[in-house]
C-alpha cells in the first residue's frame, strides 16, 4: 500500500466511513447496559467527558498518522518513524491495533448474529404473547444452541467479509452512504415512538440527571473504555481510514462530525431503551440481556410491539454491519501492506476471525465452564480486556507517537488546522489527554 491507494471519492464519504466504523454495538447495546450498570447520568456526564477530553484528540492523532502515512498502519508508523530517526519498532503498533481488532470482531460477529436471530424472531412475532419466563428461558436455550449461534456468526461475518472485499469505493463506500442515514432515519423514528410512552420522563431523567455519589473508580474506567470502544479509537482503525482521506479536508471538523454523530446515537438509542424499560416498570440495569431479554418482555406488551421491536433489531443489524465491516479493514489493509491481493487479505482475515468467535460462540455451551483467566470465561474475556485495556494502551501509545514522535512538520500538514490549531492540538494531546488516560489505566488497573 502506497501514495496510489484508493480514496473516499467526497468529504462526506469520509465522514460516513469513519461514523460507520464507531457507530455499532457499542452505542446500540453496550452503551445502555452500560450505562444502566454504572449510575445512568453519572456515567453519561464521565463517558461525553472522556469523548471530549480524549476522545476527540485521539481520533485526530490517530486519522493524522494514516493521512500523512498514506499507506496500512504497519507501514504508515514504520514510515514516520523513520523520517525523525525514531525506532522502526513503533510499526508494531499496527500489529498490535490488528490483534485489538481482531480479538473485538470475533465476539462482534458474534453478538451480531444474535440481532440477526432476533430480527428474524421479531418479524415473525415470536415475542408476541410470550411472558417474560418464556423470553428470557428462550434466550438461555438460543445461547446454548451452538449450531444456530455458529450459523447466524458464519452468515454475518460472511456478509461482512463480501463487502470488505470489494474494496474502498465499490464496498465500503457505497455500502456506507445507503446503510448510514437509513440507521439515523429508523434511530429518529424509535426515539419519535419513545416519546410517546409512559416512561419517557422517567427515562430522560435517569440520563440526564446525574447522581455523582454513583461514580466509582472502576465506573471512571468503565466510562474510559466505552468512550474509547464506541468511538473505535486505538485499534488503528481510523489510521486506515485516514490514509483514504481526500487532501484537502479539515481533520478537525470531520472528527468532530463524527464524535457528535457518534453520542448522537448512544443517547438516541439510550432514551428509546430505556423509555420503553420504564413504561415496563423494569430494571435498567439488566447487564449484557438488556438488549436480548428485558427489550423483546417489554415491547411484547406494548401496543405494535411486534412491529417497533423489529424496527429496533433492524436497527441493531446494520448498525453492526456497516461498523464490523469498517473494523475489519484495517486488518485487510495490514495484509495488503504485506503483499496480499484484497480479495486474499479478506478471506484470511474472515477466515481467521470465524474460527477464534467458535470459542466465543461454545462459551455458552460446551466451554461454558473453561475459565482462562481471572474466573472470566472466553466470551467474558474478548468483551472485556481489549475494549477496557487494549484500546486505551493502543489510544496513549498513538497519541505518544503523534505528539512526540512524529515529525512537528508532517504532523502540521496532515492536521490541516493552521499553525493555532495544530499548537492547541499538540497541547491538548500532550498535557491532558495522554496524562489522563494514563492515570486512568493505572487507576483502574490497581
Amino acid at each position: 500500500m502506497n501514495a496510489t491507494l484508493e480514496r473516499w471519492s467526497t468529504r462526506r464519504a469520509f465522514i460516513l466511513a469513519v461514523t460507520g466504523a464507531a457507530v455499532g454495538l457499542g452505542n446500540i447495546w453496550r452503551f445502555p447496559y452500560i450505562t444502566g450498570e454504572n449510575g445512568g447520568a453519572a456515567f453519561l456526564v464521565l463517558y461525553v467527558a472522556f469523548v471530549l477530553l480524549l476522545g476527540l484528540p485521539v481520533m485526530m492523532a490517530e486519522i493524522l498518522i494514516g493521512r500523512a502515512g498514506r499507506r496500512a498502519p504497519m507501514q504508515s508508523l514504520g514510515h514516520l518513524a523513520g523520517l525523525v530517526g525514531a525506532s522502526r519498532h513503533w510499526r508494531l503498533l499496527g500489529l498490535f491495533g490488528a490483534f485489538t481488532v481482531f480479538c473485538i470482531l470475533s465476539f462482534y460477529s458474534v453478538v451480531s448474529g444474535w440481532s440477526i436471530e432476533f430480527l428474524i424472531t421479531a418479524v415473525n412475532g415470536g415475542f408476541v404473547g410470550r411472558g417474560a419466563d418464556e423470553i428470557a428461558a428462550g434466550f438461555e436455550t438460543f445461547l446454548g444452541d451452538s449450531r444456530r449461534m455458529a450459523f447466524n456468526h458464519t452468515l454475518f461475518l460472511f456478509m461482512t467479509m463480501t463487502v470488505v472485499a470489494g474494496g474502498v469505493a465499490k464496498g465500503l463506500e457505497r455500502l456506507n452512504n445507503l446503510l448510514m442515514p437509513l440507521l439515523y432515519l429508523l434511530l429518529v423514528l424509535l426515539a419519535g415512538y419513545a416519546a410517546t410512552t409512559d416512561g419517557f420522563g422517567a427515562a430522560l431523567a435517569w440520563l440526564f440527571k446525574p447522581d455523582f455519589s454513583a461514580i466509582t473508580p472502576l465506573v471512571v474506567m468503565h466510562a474510559m473504555g466505552h468512550a474509547f470502544f464506541t468511538l473505535a479509537l486505538g485499534a488503528c482503525a481510523l489510521m486506515a481510514y485516514g490514509a483514504y482521506m481526500p487532501e484537502h479536508q479539515s481533520l478537525p471538523r470531520a472528527a468532530g462530525a463524527v464524535a457528535v454523530l457518534d453520542v448522537g446515537v448512544a443517547l438516541l438509542a439510550g432514551i428509546a431503551i430505556f423509555s420503553v424499560v420504564f413504561t415496563q416498570g423494569m430494571d435498567p440495569g439488566e447487564g449484557p440481556g438488556l438488549m436480548f431479554v428485558t427489550l423483546p418482555i417489554a415491547f411484547a406488551e406494548l401496543p405494535w410491539g411486534a412491529l417497533w421491536l423489529s424496527v429496533f433489531f433492524l436497527l441493531l443489524l446494520l448498525a453492526t454491519w456497516t461498523s464490523s465491516i469498517n473494523l475489519a479493514e484495517p486488518m485487510v489493509a495490514t495484509l495488503q501492506g504485506m503483499g496480499l491481493s484484497r480479495g486474499k487479505a479478506a478471506a484470511v482475515v474472515g477466515v481467521s476471525v470465524w474460527l477464534v468467535g467458535l470459542l466465543s460462540v461454545l462459551s455458552f455451551s460446551a466451554l461454558a465452564e473453561w475459565r482462562p483467566l481471572f474466573g472470566m470465561n472466553f466470551f467474558d474475556l474478548v468483551t472485556t480486556i481489549p475494549t477496557e485495556i487494549f484500546l486505551p494502551v493502543g489510544g496513549l501509545l498513538i497519541a505518544v507517537f503523534a505528539a512526540w514522535i512524529m515529525s512537528r512538520r508532517e504532523a502540521q500538514a496532515a492536521l490541516g488546522a493552521g499553525e493555532s490549531g495544530f499548537r492547541l492540538w499538540q497541547v491538548v494531546v500532550r498535557w491532558v489527554s495522554i496524562p489522563l488516560v494514563a492515570a486512568v489505566l493505572v487507576a483502574g488497573l490497581l
